[in-house]
């Protein structure tokens, strides 16, 4: 599939403007992943200030060479207050002690919730772009996420199961974006068809007996892990190789962005081929 190899080589297109609107801050910090790759898209030259260090991640992060125009942070209020900021970017799960300590200090603290459907991500790249003085932006890029994500539109036929298989048994269920990014990519998912639709640690052995058509384990991380042995564990492996086995990397779907269509790039290319 020639468009799906296109995506999975090229980075959504940063949409800046020229510069900021006249209101807009102009001091912005991000502390969380996901805030840091929706500000890197639609914020203007010298906006931005700082990212999470997970931005310069390779594993977690597709915009890694966008991320060294900018000084990192650790999610420390000391050092996010010594920047200045006159706009903290963060998630809702990013550390409450330094969003309070900084809401505190009189910095102005912005919190983006967890995308778990494509509306979402549109809601959040509409919002980074009100945040940043960035509308204009941030409709160019909504706009362009939804004419890639309909040009990978798969073709009719069997809708093959997937498993979502991460470190520690871990799987999604049908309220998170994996899920969705499945669907887009003309697959079901195997652990909703089997009624579980919660996300979490499921037992090995209940994965294994769901007999999916596609196993899409997580990405192994450097070092050692008990949690993702499982990962490597013979039945799985056994099943791998018997089916259709596949690894997707963190920095494609960890956050709700234009770079989740990789994934179903990737995803439709292995759906045609099975």
């Amino acid at each position: 599939m020639a468009l799906g190899v296109a995506l999975l080589c090229a980075a959504p297109a940063v949409a800046r403007a020229d510069g900021p609107a006249a209101d807009a801050p102009a001091r912005v910090v991000s502390m969380n992943l996901c805030t840091d790759q929706l500000a890197m898209l639609m914020a203007a030259d010298g906006q931005l200030l700082s990212v999470s260090h997970i931005a310069f991640d390779p594993l977690a992060s597709p915009m890694v060479e966008e991320a060294g125009r900018h000084a990192r942070n650790h999610g420390q209020a000391e050092e996010i207050f010594a920047m200045q900021p006159d706009l903290v970017l963060a998630g809702v799960y990013s550390d409450p002690y330094t969003v309070g300590l900084l809401r505190r200090l009189g910095v102005e603290v912005v919190q983006f919730p967890l995308e778990t459907d494509f509306d979402g991500i549109r809601s959040n790249i509409l919002k980074m772009g009100d945040v940043l003085g960035q509308e204009a932006a941030a409709r160019r890029v909504v706009a362009q996420f939804d004419t890639d994500l309909a040009a990978l539109r798969p073709a009719d036929g069997a809708r093959p199961s997937a498993l979502l298989h991460y470190a520690n048994n871990y799987t999604s269920g049908d309220k998170s974006l994996a899920h969705q990014i499945l669907l887009a990519a003309g697959l079901v998912n195997a652990t909703t068809e089997a009624g579980i639709t919660a996300a979490g640690s499921v037992p090995l052995e209940r994965l294994v007996m769901l007999l999916p058509d596609l196993v899409i384990s997580g990405q192994p991380y450097p070092g050692a892990s008990r949690a993702e042995e499982v990962l490597r564990h013979p039945a799985l492996r056994d099943l791998q190789q018997r089916q259709s086995g596949a690894t997707l990397a963190d920095a494609e779907w960890v956050c709700g962005t234009p770079f989740v269509l990789r994934a179903v790039a990737r995803l439709v290319d292995i759906r045609e081929r099975m």
